[in-house]
């Protein structure tokens, strides 16, 4: 008997028992394959997110966009990003999502989070931040009147250039599970290249702003026009850090009449600066030193140019204003520019439109035509650039057709909130640079 024992085979398994194990190791595998799926979502909605938030250009629009992002990608219900004070001992900004309008409106009685309980504790101790139940956390004091009660917690510190910037804040997964170590990941991830997005767009607007200085200072300040009134305004283009080319100016001439120009040079860069401010000069020159017609001055001009520079095409209107009998004489030249609008004292509004010339730098032989009409008392003349009115998906006409309707409507207004109006309400979509100046004869 003990040698049969001695020679037994060991017992094969049984097919329900392959089968079992089959099924655990299949089991096994899809659990993988599911977690190695939901790994390579969450990383495609973190390359789409860190590409959505790079393309932002406004400061205001990066930070919500880096909150809402951070809820979707963890599937959160609350989200917010507290912007550090100067001390960096503080909230001084706080950018909320989530909250309905009732809950929005109950927090600004009692005022927005300043960076106290836990979320000073985060501000204290840049570390991720996990809490799975706020109100047992040791920094927590509770929450104010009309706060949404939450429970858990994620929060991550955003650093740039190595200082705290502010503190990204989630609440409230949506499955109800508290956050885990991948949604941690993501967002310490996300918060990254939320840096660079802040700094980036930070960059841009002292880019912006430098460059906008640049412009203002190559404009002139309207002087004295007495019997007249006057008033301009520049607008930059939406689009951060360029340099336009769109200028204007009025000047009083000796022989009493007023000339006031409007131009526009091709291009949107530092070149297109240069040359609106030595056209802009070389054109005073020549109003002071001839009397001419507007159309005789703008030909000498683009003689003048094409002889002594190589500045981009450019188009212009130049008007010259002088007392006749019981009202004023405008006589104006375009050259390839928008025609001036005309506003008369009961607000009957309409286009100047006359035969234009060729643009300046195209053909300084080609004949410049002039074109005149008498301005009774209480008249404003509305010369503007191209970018007041331009739209992408609307015909010029209708656009120029909107800008007479709003002009009409805010004929009343003294000329400084005039030429607000029509820059703040135009119908353009922004993508050029813009200016305006309108002149208005007296009363009497």
């Amino acid at each position: 008997m003990a040698g049969d024992k001695a020679g037994r085979q060991p017992r094969q398994p049984t097919l329900p028992d392959l089968n079992v194990r089959l099924r655990s190791e299949l089991g096994r595998i899809d659990e993988q394959l599911r977690s190695l799926l939901s790994s390579m979502d969450r990383l495609q909605g973190l390359l789409d997110a860190v590409v959505a938030i790079s393309r932002e250009v406004e400061l205001q629009a990066v930070l919500h966009r880096i909150v809402t992002t951070a809820m979707d990608l963890v599937g959160a219900r609350y989200g917010a990003l507290g912007v550090l004070n100067q001390s960096g001992e503080g909230l001084e900004q706080f950018i909320s999502a989530g909250l309905s309008e009732r809950e929005r409106d109950d927090l600004a009685r009692v005022g927005l989070p300043r960076g106290l309980g836990v979320l000073g504790h985060l501000i204290r101790y840049p570390e991720p931040l996990r809490v799975d139940d706020i109100a047992s956390h040791p920094s927590s004091t509770g929450f104010p009147p009309g706060h949404p009660h939450m429970h858990t917690l994620l929060g991550v510190a955003i650093s740039v250039r190595g200082e705290i910037y502010g503190d990204l804040y989630l609440s409230e997964r949506r499955d109800g599970q508290p956050f885990d170590v991948h949604d941690e990941n993501v967002v310490v991830s996300l918060a990254s290249a939320a840096a660079i997005a802040i700094e980036k767009v930070r960059l841009f607007e002292r880019i912006r702003v430098g460059a906008e200085q640049f412009q203002r200072l190559l404009l002139p300040t309207l002087p004295d026009l007495r019997p007249f009134t006057a008033a301009a305004i520049y607008r930059p283009a939406a689009q951060p850090s360029q340099l336009g080319g769109d200028w204007y100016d009025a000047i009083l001439l000796p022989d009493h009449a007023v000339a006031v120009v409007i131009g526009d040079v091709v291009g949107h860069d530092l070149q297109a600066a240069a040359a609106m401010a030595s056209t802009r000069n070389m054109l005073r020159a020549l109003l002071f030193d001839q009397s001419g017609p507007p159309g005789a001055v703008l030909t000498q001009l683009d003689r003048t140019l094409q002889a002594i520079t190589n500045n981009p095409v450019t188009t212009t209107a130049l008007a010259r204003i002088e007392p006749e009998d019981r009202g004023w004489r405008l006589r104006w030249s375009t050259a390839g520019h928008v025609p001036p609008l005309l506003i008369t004292r009961d607000r009957h509004v309409e286009y100047l439109i006359g035969e234009p010339g060729l643009p300046l730098g195209v053909d300084p032989e080609q004949p410049r035509p002039d074109h005149t009409r008498f301005l009774p008392p209480a008249s404003t003349v509305v010369f503007f650039t191209d970018g007041l009115i331009e739209h992408p998906d609307h015909a010029i006409d209708g656009s120029l057709k909107e800008l007479a309707e709003l002009a009409a409507a805010h004929a009343a207004l003294p000329l400084p909130e005039l030429v607000q109006a029509l820059a703040d309400h135009h119908p353009s979509d922004g993508h050029d640079d813009m200016a305006i100046l309108a002149l208005r004869t007296p009363h009497a």
